[in-house]
């Protein structure tokens, strides 16, 4: 990994308000075309928000807008490909921000990386590519655990991953996850383990990610990151 290329990876603090994020994406990806800094990956977990990709349908959240809100959750309509998820605490969120060429290989990625993970902490995941695009993502056998919906814009992506770990539950229920009635899952159900799972499980796919990609981990903190793109301007 001598000569690989350098994955900036920075911890963002918890929880992380889903327009802060979208709009530090922006930033980060200015940055990056501008040649400001390398690949960025963003590891964060969000505060509860539904998000809405560009392939929803409004039966994907049937109960709608007021009782969400009434419940804390808000709902954002996003660039990203895909349909209806959730973030909250208890989910690692990892946004790279790198330059590809290849969109399918660059989910693929997101996909072992996953999987690299879960396999660390004794939990058996697979993706179901060969069953469609509507099965991205990751499984525990027919328990979806690990979500995916990204964006290219000018060769580099944004959005990323969404792995459950510790988070609760309850609220996929409320909508037709991802498009499919499929059940969700998380690490902690799926091996009865409490306690801090989430600060190892940020570690843990950050350097899944690096490794299938094939880049050098770099651990930057917030704040060099933002001295670094402050001089870029998003257009």
């Amino acid at each position: 990994m001598a000569d690989a290329p350098d994955l900036w990876v920075v911890h963002l603090p918890r929880p992380v308000a889903y327009r802060d994020g979208l709009a530090l994406q922006e930033r980060v990806r200015a940055a990056r075309e501008a040649q400001a800094v390398p690949d960025v990956l963003l590891v964060l977990e969000h505060a509860p928000v539904y998000t809405r990709g560009r392939r929803s349908d409004p039966a994907e959240l049937p109960l709608g807008e007021a009782w969400y809100a009434a419940r804390g959750i808000g709902i954002e309509d996003v660039d990203r490909g895909g349909k209806v998820t959730y973030h909250a605490p208890g989910q690692v969120v990892a946004y790279p921000i790198v330059r590809t060429a290849d969109v399918v290989a660059h989910v693929r990625a997101l996909e072992r990386a996953m999987i690299a993970a879960l396999a660390e902490e004794g939990v058996a995941a697979r993706a179901r590519a060969d069953e469609g695009p509507d099965f991205t993502g990751v499984w525990v056998q027919d328990r979806k655990i690990g979500s995916i919906g990204v964006h290219v814009r000018r060769g580099i992506t944004t959005h990323g991953l969404a792995l459950n770990v510790d988070m609760d539950l309850e609220p996929w229920t409320w909508i037709v996850p991802c498009g499919l009635d499929v059940p969700m899952t998380s690490l902690a159900a799926e091996t009865g383990r409490s306690g801090p799972l989430v600060p190892c499980l940020r570690r843990r796919v950050a350097y899944a990610y690096a490794r299938e990609t094939g880049r050098r981990q770099r651990l930057v903190s917030p704040a060099r990151l933002e001295r670094m793109i402050a001089l870029v301007s998003v257009p």
